[in-house]
């Protein structure tokens, strides 16, 4: 694997964006978006805490072994302010927040931070939280409805690893799921070759920076310390995307789960074949363009 580090900019106009980012599914940091919104003095786990601590939130539990399909129901509930007892002890936890949405129970929340104005559409109404403890890791995986993510960081620290969605075969992308078993911390080339050919950039989010994580990337996300993020999501530019994101969420998703009801660990097992036998394809083609260009070179040098 090759890393390198996603770019950061500041000041950004909305054409700039759209242009230079958005237009051409381009990862970028932005600082400063929180510059002008009370949230940014506000918005301490203190406060949310405050605002939202008898909300009874959804827990889920990363220490859970669940291969088979996406997370979609939560393993355990509690009240907020419970949940941000474990937070401020900064230790690790395998227990973690996702998509709560926050303006659904506290609409005030939403004047502290709308939808920044680079990023409006007709989903700006809608934010998500996301709150993780120390050394907390989100597996590998797309965004099942293939939105454009804005991903703004409040509280806490987190680093970012993203992959574009071309090298979705060499990720061994599970058939029927957005997500794959790599361990991107320890990639194993030997049980995952394709791993080998693969590019991936990376950031570290700091308190008011935000992400843009364009349509279809893929994102491996660690909480280097406990916190929280916000994201706000934007339709895909293109209709091909717009179309996966649906049918993942009514047609591939149901039939997944219906299968692994069914089958449990025997439809994991295909799905990890399938996903091998692309991987290979994958190589297979990768490696014939490369020798095609070096006897293309050989023979220029020869003339």
């Amino acid at each position: 694997m090759k890393t390198t580090q996603i770019s950061t900019v500041s000041g950004i106009s909305r054409n700039e964006f759209k242009e230079k980012y958005l237009l051409h599914s381009k990862p970028v940091v932005i600082k400063g978006l929180t510059m002008f919104c009370s949230a940014q003095e506000k918005w301490t786990i203190e406060y949310i805490k405050e605002v939202c601590g008898e909300v009874t939130v959804d827990i889920f539990d990363n220490s859970k072994d669940n291969k088979a399909s996406a997370f979609t129901k939560p393993d355990t509930k509690m009240k907020f302010a419970d949940y941000v007892k474990i937070l401020l002890e900064n230790k690790p936890s395998p227990l973690r927040i996702f998509l709560f949405n926050m303006f659904k129970e506290k609409p005030q929340l939403r004047k502290d931070f709308p939808c920044p104005g680079i990023f409006k559409g007709i989903l700006g109404r809608v934010g998500f939280m996301f709150f993780g403890a120390k050394n907390i890791k989100v597996r590998i995986h797309q965004d099942i409805d293939m939105s454009n993510v804005l991903l703004t960081q409040f509280h806490g620290k987190k680093k970012v690893v993203l992959i574009a969605p071309e090298y979705s075969s060499l990720l061994y992308k599970l058939p029927f799921n957005t997500f794959s078993l790599i361990n991107l911390d320890n990639p194993d080339y030997e049980k995952y070759p394709g791993l080998m050919y693969i590019k991936t950039q990376e950031c570290v989010l700091e308190p008011g920076d935000s992400l843009f994580i364009p349509s279809g990337y893929w994102h491996y996300i660690t909480y280097l310390e406990g916190g929280f993020s916000v994201s706000y999501r934007k339709l895909a530019c293109s209709f091909k995307d717009r179309l996966t994101g649906l049918l993942n969420l009514c047609v591939y998703m149901p039939i997944d789960k219906l299968m692994v009801s069914l089958s449990g660990e025997k439809w994991l097992n295909k799905k990890e074949k399938i996903a091998e036998e692309r991987a290979n394809k994958a190589i297979k083609i990768l490696t014939e363009e490369f020798n095609n260009s070096e006897e293309i070179d050989m023979q220029l040098q020869m003339n």
